[in-house]
């Protein structure tokens, strides 16, 4: 259970034992980690594990009454030592209408790439220290999967079920250098097919290393390059401690905007942005929330993934905020869903009449006109939907 999917993690709690009432249900993840005190609150949750659990669930389950109901699990010493997961033991579709367009035990597109998508994760944990997110509190040691691992479970899941497409969760795909260049020399002659995939980076990583960014993206088909930007104002990032700055996000966006022009000019797909934006920071003025609106539209190819500030626990600003009652999340809207007011005294109304277009000028007072003429009004809110 993720902060954001603790909703879903709920109902799919009490549905279970709604049906089950004599089953167990077993919860860990991030949530569990860093606020147990409300994981203990669902009476729903009869085991809660803090931290990895490789190394303890399968035990738990045969012995669930050796544990205590909360309790601190074992991390599997490497990644390398997981095995291949067996999706099928993931619940089918409910109905004929999701199993038609599902692609059980794969994933269906829903703006990823073409289906059937096959999810996989080769690292975890992110090493920066952003202060709106707590990954670094939930698992403190990166590790990653062996690049051949990687290939094989892939070529296993596309000649069982076909594989369309790729969703690579790492929290940040594009880091350690030396993974990232073996698997530039052996997904192309590995693996089945070079799927085209999402994954995520940093702006400040791609401008650390632009030509192993390039040859990722023309040599191992990174079609959908995720990036935090989160804000176009230097000012609001280093209040977040993205460590990143302007200049590092226009580098990377420049440098997106030139490769996909030259593969569009060679007949090639160009790749395209999944660009996460983040408004209503405490403490952002409208001039940096215009700085971040004017730096979207200097990309030629997005996706733009809008949200609002969300104070989650185990953050460093979200702790801040809920010691000092500023925060209005609850256990019903830890969700993703970008449109909800999340902090007392931030003024929604002004981002939505932003992302309406109300603003366009201000926006546009420092553009190009060609970078002017990208999007039309209310582009952006339909996006903020979307995230």
């Amino acid at each position: 259970v993720r902060s954001y999917t603790f909703p879903a993690g709920l109902k799919a709690a009490q549905v279970f034992k709604q049906v089950n009432p004599h089953g167990l249900v077993m919860a860990g993840g991030m949530h569990a980690t860093v606020a147990p005190d409300e994981m203990l609150e669902v009476a729903e949750f009869d085991k809660i594990c803090q931290g990895p659990g490789e190394e303890t669930i399968v035990d738990l389950v045969r012995n669930p009454d050796n544990y205590p109901r909360l309790f601190r699990g074992r991390g599997a010493k490497s990644m390398a030592d997981w095995p291949a997961i067996n999706r099928e033991l993931w619940p089918r579709p409910a109905n004929w209408k999701l199993r038609r367009k599902f692609n059980w035990p794969l994933e269906p597109e829903c703006g990823w790439g073409p289906s059937p998508v096959a999810t996989i994760i080769t690292s975890r944990v992110c090493p920066w220290q952003c202060v709106f997110c707590n990954e670094a509190s939930y698992i403190p040691n990166m590790g990653r999967r062996p690049v051949d691992r990687v290939i094989d479970d892939l070529n296993a899941l596309d000649e069982k079920y076909g594989v369309g497409s790729i969703v690579i969760h790492d929290s940040m795909f594009f880091q350690n250098p030396t993974w990232l260049k073996e698997w530039i020399e052996k997904y192309p002659r590995r693996a089945n097919k070079v799927w085209p995939y999402w994954a995520a980076g940093r702006a400040d990583t791609v401008r650390q290393w632009p030509d192993l960014f390039e040859a990722l993206i023309r040599e191992t088909n990174w079609n959908l390059i995720s990036i935090g930007f989160e804000s176009g104002s230097d000012r609001i990032l280093r209040l977040l401690n993205k460590e990143c700055n302007e200049e590092d996000n226009y580098f990377a966006i420049d440098l997106l905007n030139r490769i996909g022009d030259e593969m569009a000019a060679e007949g090639k797909e160009p790749p395209k942005f999944w660009s996460n934006i983040m408004l209503g920071i405490p403490g952002e003025t409208p001039e940096d929330a215009f700085k971040t609106m004017r730096m979207l539209k200097r990309m030629k190819r997005v996706f733009p993934s809008i949200s609002y500030y969300a104070p989650y626990p185990g953050s460093a600003l979200g702790n801040q905020l809920i010691a000092e009652g500023k925060s209005r999340m609850s256990k019903e809207n830890y969700h993703r869903f970008p449109d909800d007011e999340k902090v007392m005294g931030v003024d929604y109304g002004f981002y939505r009449e932003l992302l309406a277009g109300k603003y366009d000028a201000e926006v546009n007072s420092e553009l190009s006109e060609s970078e002017r003429r990208r999007g039309y009004q209310g582009l952006y809110a339909e996006a903020l939907v979307k995230a």
